[in-house]
């Protein structure tokens, strides 16, 4: 053996052994530490406004977040908000003309006590949702029976054509439950037993899902506790306790993320993120499927001109949308054609909202008002999605002066804005929407000029001439019995239809500002979750 080669080989084996040591010893630091920072919770600043924690009850955006976390759906959303892919259900079939679909589950899906999914809990959520008549109940008014051959398949019948079930399917409320834990608990999903169903205080506590998250611990107005659900049969949730705080004001959402106190905070105004200065803090601003609108009602008691089409028409030209998204949301917003969210199906290529006031001012003289018109408007005095709506509607005041139409501007609670455009209607208004499912008929059949549409009946147009639109329902009828691409196509036309009625007329799709620690990944905006919650963790 050469020796001053064999010295050579021993020292390099030293020096191996050496840094092995070293790269084992920081690897186990930074294992643990990963390990410790997955341990810690994350703390998550939002104002709750949680109506319940009942799968068949709940109807909040706080709820969205919570039911996609805790309760699992057949099918959920890619994180391009369009995609559809498997979630309990590994495969789905819809028939010809989308009036049945069959559901085949995934084998491995286990409920957080470990116990399979099975096709009889798919029919128990989904039936006790439709028969408790909760607020989300309409997602299943369509369904005619749901039939379970064995364990393993559903198969869904419905009254009539609907190509965008699998949708409404996405939504959080068609998450799964238990169904032998939660009727132990008072739980019924019969109609008969609807009226003595007596699970909802126990779900306050407690949780019966399959999703990445248990219920850990809910208090009123204070905070939502998520822990980890260790069973979870498909990828687990990175993070092992999250912790969402009652924070209702944007400024004191933004103080929290500033001093450190919590990692993420959710409803933070455009206004106020920018005087966030903290290195520590991310500030992404990202479009939405939300939007804030105008609503005129040609059948209100109140009107004192009638609120003809060419009046309507000179309303929606005298508005300044670009000015108006300055002003309300500091350009942290998009132009929206019509009562559909922008990139929703249908909505490609249609035509942006035109500010023209000389074209408003000539459409007021061809409609006969040459002395103006004292209009009243009530209106709810709340913010949403950081829109001051008291602040939007002097701005729409404003505009309408110019073409001499004196708004009287009357803020409101939201309950008596409610009563108020249900009742006797109020001549012009504002508010907010936000989809409840990826799909457009959830738009035709809010704000759409047809028979038993929300907006035609809080419009008083039903009452009114010339005002209900049926092409809208046969282009409605086509579309939901339509493949995609033709379904899309037919959207676009009920679209423009629903430009042309001028009843309702969008104003501003704000920005979602997402705002968080620096530490944080996996931040995003979700059509259906709100914020994905198992996809969030700390960097390592």
């Amino acid at each position: 053996m050469n020796l001053e080669h064999a010295g050579k080989t021993l020292q390099r084996v030293k020096v191996a052994a050496t840094l092995s040591t070293v790269l084992l010893a920081s690897c186990a630091f930074s294992t643990t530490s990963a390990w410790a920072q997955a341990q810690k919770p994350l703390i998550i600043a939002r104002n709750l406004a949680i109506n319940s924690l009942d799968p068949a009850r709940t109807a909040c955006d706080t709820c969205n977040m919570y039911m996609y976390a805790v309760y699992e759906t057949l099918v959920r959303l890619g994180t391009d908000n369009k995609t559809i892919l498997p979630a309990l259900a590994e495969k789905w079939t819809p028939n010809a003309d989308n009036t049945s679909f069959t559901f085949n589950l995934n084998p491995k899906a286990v409920f957080s006590d470990g116990t399979p999914v099975e096709a009889k809990d798919v029919k128990w959520s989904w039936e006790r949702l439709a028969n408790l008549q909760g607020g989300m109940a309409w997602l299943f008014e369509g369904v005619t029976s749901i039939e379970t051959p064995d364990a393993h398949t559903v198969v869904v019948k419905l009254a009539a054509p609907d190509s965008e079930f699998l949708g409404k399917v996405i939504a959080p409320y068609a998450g799964v439950v238990n169904s032998k834990v939660a009727e132990a608990q008072g739980a019924k999903a019969t109609k008969e037993g609807a009226a003595s169903d007596s699970a909802e205080p126990w779900f306050l506590t407690h949780s019966a899902g399959s999703g990445p998250y248990n219920l850990e611990a809910y208090s009123p107005n204070d905070e939502l506790r998520f822990k980890r659900n260790e069973k979870y049969w498909d990828k687990p949730a990175q993070i092992d306790e999250i912790v969402v705080k009652q924070t209702k004001d944007s400024v004191a959402q933004a103080q929290a993320l500033e001093s450190g106190d919590v990692d993420i905070a959710m409803q933070i105004a455009p206004d106020t993120a920018r005087t966030i200065k903290s290195p520590d803090v991310t500030v992404q601003s990202v479009p939405s499927y939300n939007f804030i609108y105008m609503a005129l009602s040609p059948g209100a008691k109140a009107n004192k001109v009638p609120l003809s089409l060419k009046v309507r028409q000179a309303i929606a030209y005298a508005v300044d949308y670009k000015g108006l998204i300055d002003f309300t949301v500091g350009g942290a917003g998009k132009l929206i054609p019509v009562a559909i969210p922008n990139g929703f199906p249908g909505t490609d290529g249609l035509p942006q909202p035109e500010f023209n006031l000389e074209k408003a001012k000539s459409l007021m003289k061809e409609a006969g008002v040459t002395d103006g018109i004292d209009m009243e408007s009530v209106f709810p005095s709340e913010n949403y999605y950081g829109v001051d709506m008291s602040t939007l509607m002097q701005f729409i005041q404003q505009n309408l002066a110019k073409i001499n139409i004196r708004l009287q501007l009357k803020p409101a609670t939201f309950p008596v804005w409610l009563d108020t455009v249900k009742g006797d209607h109020t001549p012009l208004t504002a508010s907010f929407y936000a989809p409840d499912y990826y799909g457009t008929d959830q738009y035709v059949r809010t704000f759409g000029m047809i028979p038993g549409a929300r907006w035609l009946a809080r419009s008083g147009g039903d009452k009114v001439d010339g005002v209900v639109n049926m092409k809208e329902k046969e282009l409605l009828d086509k579309a939901v019995a339509s493949p995609t691409d033709v379904r899309d196509k037919l959207y676009n036309e009920i679209g423009q239809e629903m430009i042309k009625d001028r009843i309702i007329v969008p104003l501003v799709s704000p920005d979602t500002v997402l705002t968080y620690n620096k530490n944080i990944e996996g931040m995003s905006y979700s059509v259906t979750a709100v914020l994905p919650l198992q996809d969030l963790k700390f960097k390592q």
